[in-house]
């Protein structure tokens, strides 16, 4: 018999050839990140959340804590935020996930999965599986900024408490009579005399489940269906420094469509939305100052709204010149996961030119800054004196150009002029 000595190559239990076995033989470090953080091994999303904010707070090294002790908190949170990756190390330990085991393995299951002995439970759980529910959740900037907690309530199908999915008070499980549990059915359809055309569509007594409940045994909870509607309250945790299209996932809680399948993920997409004053890219906010030509000259000084409700004193030494950027470093969005890493606020200035100024301002200007200078040495006779008029919107002002070129003629002018000139070329050309 094939199990008479153990398996060829194995020494049971301990892995391949006797040596030592990643996750089994021995205990694992499954402890050291919940104590670096100072959370219970069972702590939800949420506590290990607030944990990582307060432990962050408190060993930043721009606020006089220890890099290796906030890198090492940074490290524990980027592993127990992820159900993925905490589920590996609770199982596994610390250096499973170091060493990037994806599914995790090593023990003994996966000795049988090898030789298809396990039934193939763990291969056919992950496929069967139920599709994802995705939705778009508009976020403001400053939820993005600071962050936030949504709290929605969603309807989600999940198997019957009462019948435990069978669909029956019986608990029996009855075959579908139409598909004969394969959960499709087959239908003819007609496509013109004598040709027809055979067609595979889900089955319409059963949905698709392969089960269905005769009417005396149906569960009174779920209809025979086997799952019943079940109503959930979920957090959406908005972190600050999210982006547009950031996703936030909530594994195997968007229920199910057959009470034999897993349920879907729960995704949450977040949409930006648009801002009165800021712009964003990447880490780094935009915000348009126009100031006044006294104000350019001498020096503005102004206050800024911030995000999180702070007021920012800016003040600019030096001349403003129209069109230009300023810089303040530090200000920007925060980077997700390192919430006190930020990028840059920059500032474009636009200056406001008054519509006239006065002679006695004039007369000031000239003493402050000096009168005009003459651009060139023209003799006198052929000295003409034009005046300047203001254009509002210079686009505009071209496309009245253009038009007015269009009714005068001049337009056409111009082209007849360009077409006798390439046609006087083509004429030359063939005499040559």
């Amino acid at each position: 018999m094939f199990f008479g000595g153990g398996f060829p190559g194995f020494d049971m239990p301990g892995g391949f050839g006797g040596g030592p076995r990643r996750g089994g033989g021995g205990p694992v470090n499954n402890s050291r990140y919940y104590e670096v953080l100072g959370v219970p091994k069972d702590a939800d999303e949420a506590t290990i959340k607030k944990a990582h904010r307060k432990a962050a707070l408190k060993h930043h090294p721009d606020k006089g804590g220890d890099e290796e002790k906030f890198k090492e908190i940074n490290e524990a949170y980027d592993v127990l935020r992820d159900s993925e990756k905490r589920r590996i190390y609770d199982q596994f330990g610390e250096e499973a996930v170091k060493e990037g085991m994806g599914g995790g393995g090593g023990g003994p299951a996966d000795i049988f999965d090898l030789f298809g002995m396990g039934g193939g439970r763990r291969g056919s759980a992950r496929e069967r599986r139920s599709e994802d529910v995705v939705h778009k959740m508009k976020v403001s900037l400053e939820e993005m900024y600071k962050g936030s907690v949504r709290k929605l309530q969603m309807t989600r199908s999940v198997k019957c408490d009462k019948c435990s999915g069978s669909g029956s008070k019986s608990g029996k499980r009855y075959t579908c009579e139409t598909c004969h549990g394969s959960g499709v059915e087959m239908k003819l359809r007609a496509l013109g005399p004598g040709m027809v055309q055979q067609i595979q569509q889900r089955c319409s007594r059963c949905g698709g489940g392969g089960y269905s409940c005769p009417p005396g045994d149906k569960c009174g909870q779920c209809d025979g269906k086997g799952l019943a509607p079940e109503k959930k309250v979920f957090e959406v945790h908005i972190e600050p420094g999210h982006r547009h299209g950031s996703k936030v996932v909530f594994r195997g809680e968007a229920g199910s469509d057959s009470p034999d399948v897993l349920p879907g993920d729960l995704i949450f997409i977040l949409e930006q939305k648009e801002h009165a004053t800021f712009k964003r890219i990447g880490t780094d906010l935009f915000f348009e100052k126009t100031v006044s030509l006294v104000d350019a000259l001498c020096g503005a000084h102004f206050h800024l709204p911030h995000l999180d409700e702070r007021v920012l004193e800016v003040a600019s030494t030096g001349v403003i010149k129209p069109d230009s950027w300023a810089c303040i470093k530090g200000e920007g969005m925060p980077v997700q996961g390192r919430p006190f890493d930020k990028g840059n606020l920059y500032i474009h200035f636009t200056v406001e030119f008054p519509d006239s100024v006065s002679a006695a301002q004039a007369e000031a200007l000239k003493a402050a800054f000096g009168g005009p200078t003459p651009n060139g040495a023209a003799p006198m006779a052929e000295v003409e004196e034009v005046r300047l008029q203001p254009v509002a919107d210079i686009e505009q002002e071209i496309k009245a150009r253009r038009e007015q070129e269009r009714r005068t003629g001049a337009e056409a002018y111009d082209s007849d002029s360009d077409d006798e000139i390439r046609g006087g070329q083509r004429v030359s050309c063939a005499q040559q």
